[in-house]
């Protein structure tokens, strides 16, 4: 059987609210992670060593950073005719721009019509996790359904934050019923204490797809979107197949992150990502050069930690230091430090995130805190430590507090409103 022929479209325009203000200035699928990647490389990375490498990105909000980052990095041989192609809204089909993310598929079928593929594999980039996809396309072209939803197995308290997935009794490959966000659902017959989420990745028959897509711009009771209607097209017709995300076996994967999934689409989960990542047996584990996770590579010199002026050490326990970042007679703990991050004497940072360039003075005191990029801690300063005061400086501060400051934002020592006096 001759092989079939696949593109990928990555749906990269999201604009992130929930992750703000880290999406202030960039799309969601250019937010950093990890201290050297962008989240948007894990998508592309699980394409390419799934051997996908004609690959569209449909792009939309605040996408100078994301596109620059693309341009940058993913660069394939086109002698070989592979390619990765960011692409904005074009306004093909009417004048407004994207409505959601089945019509951004669907202002883009030029890109389909080009490559004429047999199967189109549609997925998100914002999620961080190893998944072969060539292992997908093999089951649904098994299955015979026309269109494929990868699920992963979360648990049962977790149901009204995803779109759930109940399969048919009887045929439990065939996706029964897709819900978005339910207040309950019934558990699994061989796990009951969890449920089938959608992964946000799908695999269609190109035919099926376009008529799917040409009768959704039709209607008018429809958003558009992938899960909230394309997909429920496909299950009220019998013809949509689940993958279970167990059944992946990437190479190089440990019992331990083998079925890691993570939805960094809020603060808290975007935080919890991080610390996944630095205990000495990771949830997920970054070094698993069998199945490698790639980024543009920064021209900087080696991490160090070096004694500071009074003869301190500086020390790293638990944490993830990126090239160029200095940590003279500091102390960090439980904290991943992205590229070129330059920590001074006396300066104490735990169980935080700091994107590149962040400089921090000396004896200033981090917990527990995310810094974008070019923030500047002034000696002495706290971050993390005093929740009334971090709001009182215009930080964010989440329910759970977690202190986050935007891309270069200013931190004065003290609140800066004034004090009424008697």
């Amino acid at each position: 059987m001759p092989q079939k022929k696949v593109l990928a479209v990555v749906l990269a325009g999201g604009e992130g609210k929930r992750l703000m203000p880290l999406t202030a200035d960039r799309a969601k699928p250019a937010v950093p992670f990890a201290g050297s990647y962008r989240l948007i490389d894990f998508a592309l990375s699980n394409l390419v060593n799934s051997e996908y490498r004609k690959i569209v990105v449909l792009t939309q909000y605040k996408s100078h950073s994301l596109d620059r980052h693309i341009s940058e990095t993913w660069r394939m041989a086109t002698q070989l005719g592979n390619y990765v192609a960011s692409v904005p809204a074009q306004q093909r089909r009417g004048k407004s721009w994207f409505l959601g993310s089945a019509n951004a598929i669907y202002q883009s079928l030029n890109l389909i019509h080009d490559e004429n593929p047999d199967i189109v594999v549609v997925i998100g980039a914002d999620h961080v996790y190893r998944m072969d996809f060539s292992q997908m396309v093999e089951d649904h072209i098994a299955s015979g359904a026309p269109a494929s939803v990868a699920a992963v197995r979360q648990p049962l308290r977790l149901a009204d934050q995803f779109g759930v997935i109940e399969t048919d009794p009887q045929a439990p490959a065939r996706i029964k019923a897709f819900v978005e966000k339910p207040a309950s659902t019934p558990g699994l017959p061989d796990d009951p204490d969890s449920f089938l989420a959608s992964m946000g990745n799908y695999v269609f028959n190109t035919d099926a797809l376009l008529a799917a897509l040409e009768a959704d711009a039709e209607r008018l009771d429809t958003n558009h979107d992938m899960g909230g209607d394309i997909i429920p097209y496909f299950v009220n017709r019998g013809e949509a197949a689940v993958y279970d995300f167990t059944a992946n076996d990437v190479p190089g994967s440990t019992a331990a992150d083998q079925q890691y999934w993570r939805d960094v689409g809020t603060l808290d989960s975007y935080y919890d990502a991080h610390m996944d990542l630095i205990s000495p047996l990771p949830a997920f584990n970054l070094y698993n050069l069998e199945w490698p996770i790639y980024t543009r590579q920064s021209v900087s010199p080696p991490a160090k930690l070096v004694r500071g002026v009074s003869g301190a050490a500086g020390t790293a326990l638990d944490s993830i230091l990126s090239q160029g970042v200095v940590v003279s007679g500091a102390e960090v703990s439980g904290s991943v430090l992205a590229t070129n991050v330059f920590v001074a004497e006396r300066a104490e940072i735990s169980d935080s995130v700091l994107m590149d360039k962040v400089t921090v003075g000396e004896g200033a005191v981090i917990r527990r805190a995310i810094l974008d990029k070019n923030v500047h801690v002034p000696a002495g300063a706290s971050i993390g430590v005093d929740a009334a005061l971090d709001r009182s400086r215009g930080f964010t501060v989440t329910d759970s507090g977690l202190t986050v400051l935007s891309k270069g934002q200013e931190v004065l020592l003290q609140d800066p409103s004034p004090v009424a006096t008697p």
